[in-house]
């Protein structure tokens, strides 16, 4: 189900709110509505894989008690059983997300060296497996790590790895942060109000700028190779990277928001990404929530930087590696991964101290652009298409100036929404209103009016796009 769909916005929501106010909230009751409510939500889309996760959650609550119960006897048990729990879980998302990727890439091999190859039943994907997985693993780990003790209320458990706002798409919600809040939570009417407001902005980034300029960005990339210029290549890739952050942004503030209308607090996920001046800054902004996930349960496993350099650049480059990989099962997956981890050993070894020696707006270009190179990969439909793409930004094209102009991309929906788009991915409009609230206090009740009047304008415009046009999906929904 989707957070910008009718039946989510005007049936499942106020069902839902309506049902969870309309006795005092306690923990108990509060707690069963959501998990039932997420089961419904998960299975309109999930359908028969709705079996698989609940299946998962039961395993991981089982393993996280016998985890816990292992450390009291015995370490050695403990990561027996630990590894075995990790092991199943890895095994079961890389059937599910792999299986196909493997074996076309098995098949081609064999093709090449003159073999018959052989073919695989195509392997469906479940949605949001990736994300439920993590949750799974970070939840046993952190049993074991003693940073979080086994939940022995099996509705507690199910409704952490299961709760609808961050299901599908994230934030990825450590069980420590989150624990105190499955037992006691209050919701006061600040509270909710401020929920409102990040689902309502969540709203508006994903129908009023993302799915507009998905429009020129997905037609751009369907181009043939002979009808693709420069100046058509470099809008598409623009478009693309204001589509993929206000996207995935966007479903962050929406689950943020509901998370908060129910009492929970979850983690932010971005913290303006593009106005970083190096790849390591914008790792530190970009999905925080799995750049720390990685960071803590893979990177400093591995030793992360406390290793030789050459360990460490190598820790760096692996952890890229899987995080391409996490994000598809597809080689410009891989390489946009290793593009990134790439980059971040370059800084290390001494790119980044030349970069500090240059103008500030130099360094800020320079991420831009490898953000955008790197897109490309994990936009295009494959790597010919990928190289094809980077080749005609770069003026490498075979493309022919078409009798298509820009103009007809950039109609006045398009323009507005690109010049809503680069003013909302900097810090720009926070600024001001703290500017305004700090300048001339006695007008805040004005400055919040007219934020209010804003938010309801951004939703009658939201209801204006979703009843006219058919949208395209969360895209970290394929995740």
């Amino acid at each position: 189900m989707l957070f910008t769909e009718p039946t989510f916005l005007f049936l499942f929501l106020p069902l839902l709110l309506g049902l969870y106010f309309v006795k005092r909230v306690h923990a108990g009751y509060a707690n069963v509505l959501l998990l039932v409510a997420s089961i419904i939500f998960y299975a309109k889309g999930g359908g028969g894989f709705t079996w698989l996760m609940l299946g998962s959650i039961t395993f991981n609550y089982w393993m996280a008690i016998a985890v816990d119960r292992a450390r009291a006897t015995s370490e050695s048990r403990a990561r027996t059983v630990l590894a075995a729990a990790i092991g199943v879980n890895l095994v079961v998302l890389g059937w599910f997300k792999y299986a196909n990727f493997f074996v076309q890439n098995i098949d081609a091999v064999l093709k090449s060296a003159g073999g018959s190859g052989f073919a695989l039943p195509e392997v469906l994907l479940p949605i949001g497996i990736s994300f439920y997985t993590f949750h799974a693993i970070s939840y046993v780990v952190d049993v074991y790590r003693r940073q979080a003790t086994a939940q022995k209320s099996p509705v507690h458990a199910a409704l952490y790895l299961l709760l609808f706002p961050q299901l599908i798409a994230g934030p990825i919600i450590r069980y420590k942060e989150i624990a105190g809040q499955l037992a006691r939570r209050v919701v006061s009417l600040d509270d909710f109000a401020a929920g409102v407001r990040r689902f309502i902005i969540g709203l508006g980034k994903k129908v009023l700028i993302a799915n507009i300029v998905a429009g020129p960005a997905d037609a751009i990339f369907a181009l043939p190779p002979s009808k693709l210029i420069g100046p058509y290549a470099w809008l598409g890739i623009v478009c693309y990277t204001l589509q993929i952050y206000f996207d995935f942004s966007g479903y962050s503030d929406m689950a943020i928001g509901l998370g908060r209308m129910f009492g929970f607090r979850f983690p932010e996920n971005f913290r303006w990404p593009y106005i970083a001046d190096s790849v390591q800054e914008f790792w530190r902004r970009w999905h925080m929530s799995l750049s720390s996930w990685f960071r803590d349960y893979l990177y400093v496993p591995l030793g992360g930087n406390r290793l030789a350099p050459w360990k460490t650049y190598r820790n760096l480059v692996v952890v890229f590696f899987l995080c391409g990989l996490w994000h598809g099962a597809s080689w410009n997956f891989v390489i946009w991964g290793l593009f990134h981890g790439t980059f971040l050993v370059l800084e290390r070894v001494g790119l980044g101290a030349a970069l500090k020696r240059i103008h500030p707006v130099a360094r800020h270009i320079y991420l831009l652009v490898v953000v955008m190179i790197g897109w490309v990969f994990f936009r295009a439909a494959d790597l010919p298409s990928a190289v094809t793409y980077l080749r005609a930004m770069f003026g490498f094209g075979v493309g022919e100036f078409p009798a298509l102009r820009l103009s007809w991309y950039l109609n006045p929906e398009v323009r507005l929404a690109l010049v809503a788009g680069i003013v909302g991915s900097m810090p720009i409009v926070p600024a001001l209103t703290e500017w305004a609230r700090r300048i001339r206090p006695a007008r805040a009740l004005a400055t919040e009016f007219a934020g209010a009047l804003a938010l309801v304008a951004v939703f009658m415009a939201v209801l204006l796009q979703v009843a006219s046009r058919s949208y395209n999906p969360f895209i970290y929904f394929r995740f």
